[in-house]
């Protein structure tokens, strides 16, 4: 898990436990509350007053940190932040706007990774992804210049930016992507299709989570589906041409 994994390599070095993990959650603040804010505002500005009425249109990073999917990232590689109330109905279109109100989730961690990416892409600085290992090691044993530094932290809120919006595009209960696909379907089927994924969506989800752990990694559904397209965007926003995941 990377929190152990962080830990082998850090536990007689205070200093770089700081600043790696200072990377990391300075990119978990900005991914999940913007992320978060992002549903809310949208919802807001299409006539939904309970967000607002919830205190949830804001960046404050307090209003949207989720503490089991703030610990699922650091342990895993993803998580999920508290999900913002919506009432849907103020629309002629319930479906339609459930639909756009979650993928502004999405979308808003798809851009705080294009505009950290773009000193990336310009060369200013370099491309040091916190799930690199060799990078930590490169730090322990080399240090790291200024430039160095700011690359460590664009890296971190690009990756896992991307990261966050993968993971809640996929069409599971509680996941962004789970709404989202009623938009395309029937009243009838839409129907079908929440009721299935209020009953077993989540168990769906927490098995895929757990199978790695409990097959000792042999099996890792999540990540076979989520690492490709985490590395065709990490191509895209940082400008790399190496895959983040092999």
């Amino acid at each position: 898990m990377l929190f152990f994994r962080y830990l082998d390599r850090l536990d007689n070095d205070p200093l770089a436990a700081l600043i790696f993990f200072g990377a990391l959650v300075t990119a978990l603040v900005v991914g999940i509350s913007f992320h978060e804010f992002s549903h809310a505002y949208v919802a807001d500005s299409m006539g939904d007053s309970l967000p607002r009425s919830r205190g949830r249109v804001t960046l404050n990073p307090l209003a949207h940190l989720d503490p089991a999917g703030t610990i699922f990232l650091f342990l895993v590689g993803f998580g999920w932040g508290k999900p913002v109330p919506v009432n849907p109905n103020v629309s002629n279109n319930p479906k339609a706007m459930m639909a756009i109100v979650a993928g502004a989730g999405p979308v808003s961690n798809f851009l705080v990774a294009a505009l950290a990416g773009l000193p990336l892409q310009l060369g200013l600085v370099p491309w040091l992804s916190p799930f690199n290992f060799a990078v930590l090691d490169r730090f322990l044993f080399v240090g790291f210049g200024f430039d160095e530094y700011l690359g460590l932290y664009l890296s971190a809120i690009v990756l896992i930016s991307i990261i966050l919006g993968v993971f809640n595009l996929l069409p599971i209960f509680p996941l962004d992507g789970h709404r989202v696909i009623p938009a395309f379907l029937n009243d009838a089927a839409a129907r079908d299709y929440m009721r299935f994924q209020s009953r077993y969506g989540f168990i769906i989800l927490i098995a895929l989570i757990a199978l790695p752990f409990l097959t000792g990694g042999q099996f890792g559904l999540l990540f076979d589906v989520m690492s490709p397209i985490i590395n065709v965007l990490a191509r895209l926003f940082a400008g790399i041409d190496e895959d983040v995941f092999g």
